[in-house]
């Protein structure tokens, strides 16, 4: 059978070569990794957590980048295009260049044993981490997926961890409560290495495997935590101090905890990868990441959100409540079915106006019909007189949100990655409401 000769082509072969969208597990992808002969030569962070391992991977990343260092990451998932997944030097990498990488994966899939099939998610992360593994880099930087323990990332070692906020999610995989997902994320620690701690409250299960296996914590409000005030704040380590730094450019009350665990892996890195002030300010500053609370100027105001467990919708509403006053708010949204949706809901009824329920484009999606249904069933109160829609696909519950807001009005589109994405998938969307003044 002949290889395919896009990216498209490799990826439609991904989605059908295994039964399943995820299967738990690391033998299957480590005796492919282990006959690529695939390693890194360089330090390289792992980072798993339930909220905020993107955030924080794109924080690293940029100071980083400051730093002067050469830097490759891969994350998952993507919003709109597959090459968001992997970034060399801050620049996304261009799809054909991973062609020989997803190649280079098959044959030795084949040599393994031809009827091994790999997930979608298990083959494209070979063939990144291949290309990342090739190129001239200083550090590499893995985002897990989902868990951590028997996610695929884990089959690599990093020099230091992290594990961002803990919260319910994926509990046919990983569990009900925060103990057994914490033991989940605390899988990808290693002997001897550290791992940096930013949850405030881990779940006991995360410092008791960092004991047992003799890995070095590095915990949120005793090795390292921040201080603040409206126009600055500053972070202070175990013997490292920041006075006085702005923002980061992402916005949301939590991104200092996303923050303050960044700044110590640079610490417990330090004699790897030292990095000036300058470059923590400025990296900090000029960060990027679509989809993370992210504020689209315009009539009406447009906020986009890949919040999509109760944890992370709760931190959307308070950075919403923070926000300037609107009229109205006007909310697109779409989800997975498997997703504690009924809990989204009531985090964040006090705020919707309007609902604006979207079909998206997989199976594993609940349609827009049964999002109007558990809502209705639930008897949320909005802050007013509330008006459920329903629509095909996000970019045209999109529109249907501009034509019925007013200028002042704000737009809230949340959930799923595919949700945000489908609204991205034609650029930023720049809006003007059909009744503003010119």
């Amino acid at each position: 059978m002949s290889l395919p000769t896009t990216l498209e082509a490799w990826l439609a072969r991904c989605e059908q070569m295994h039964p399943s969208e995820i299967e738990m597990g690391l033998g299957r992808v480590r005796e492919v990794k282990d006959r690529m002969a695939l390693h890194f030569r360089v330090p390289v962070v792992i980072v798993a957590g339930t909220n905020g391992k993107g955030s924080t991977c794109a924080m690293l990343e940029s100071i980083a980048l400051q730093a002067g260092y050469r830097v490759g990451l891969y994350s998952k998932p993507h919003l709109v295009h597959f090459e968001e997944r992997c970034r060399v030097n801050g620049a996304m990498v261009n799809g054909a260049d991973l062609l020989p990488h997803f190649a280079a994966v098959e044959a030795a899939r084949c040599d393994v044993n031809p009827s091994t099939s790999l997930t979608y998610f298990e083959f494209t992360l070979l063939a990144i981490a291949r290309l990342l593994s090739l190129a001239e880099l200083d550090m590499v930087i893995l985002e897990v997926g989902l868990g951590g323990r028997l996610d695929a990332v884990n089959i690599f070692d990093g020099d230091c961890a992290v594990i961002t906020s803990i919260d319910i999610d994926h509990v046919e995989y990983l569990g009900g409560t925060r103990e057994l997902i914490g033991f989940e994320k605390a899988g990808i620690m290693r002997p001897g290495k550290p791992v940096v701690i930013s949850d405030p409250v881990p779940p006991q299960t995360v410092l008791d495997h960092a004991a047992q296996i003799g890995a070095q914590p590095w915990c949120f409000g005793r090795d390292f935590n921040y201080t603040g005030d409206p126009q600055q704040w500053s972070w202070a380590g175990r013997a490292k101090r920041y006075n006085g730094l702005a923002y980061p450019a992402l916005r949301g009350a939590n991104q200092l905890i996303n923050a303050s665990g960044v700044l110590a892996v640079f610490e417990a890195l330090r004699e790897q990868l030292p990095i000036t002030a300058q470059a923590v300010r400025s990296g900090l500053g000029m960060v990027e990441l679509p989809g993370r609370f992210q504020i689209v100027p315009g009539q009406p105001t447009l906020v986009l959100d890949v919040a999509h467990n109760p944890h992370a919708v709760a931190a959307l509403a308070q950075n919403l409540d923070n926000m300037g006053f609107h009229p109205r708010t006007h909310v697109v949204f779409g989800a997975m079915r498997d997703k504690a949706i009924a809990e989204m809901f009531q985090r964040m009824a006090p705020i919707a106006d309007t609902w604006h329920f979207c079909d998206l484009p997989t199976a594993r999606a609940a349609t827009a019909a049964e999002l109007r249904e558990l809502h209705a069933s639930l008897g949320l109160k909005g802050p007013g007189p509330v008006t459920v829609l329903c629509h095909a696909d996000p970019a045209q519950a999109l529109s249907a949100a501009v034509a019925a807001a007013d200028p002042a009005d704000r737009l809230v589109v949340f959930g799923s990655f595919y949700a945000v994405g489908g609204v991205l998938k034609n650029g930023t969307p720049k809006l003007t409401a059909k009744h503003a003044p010119n």
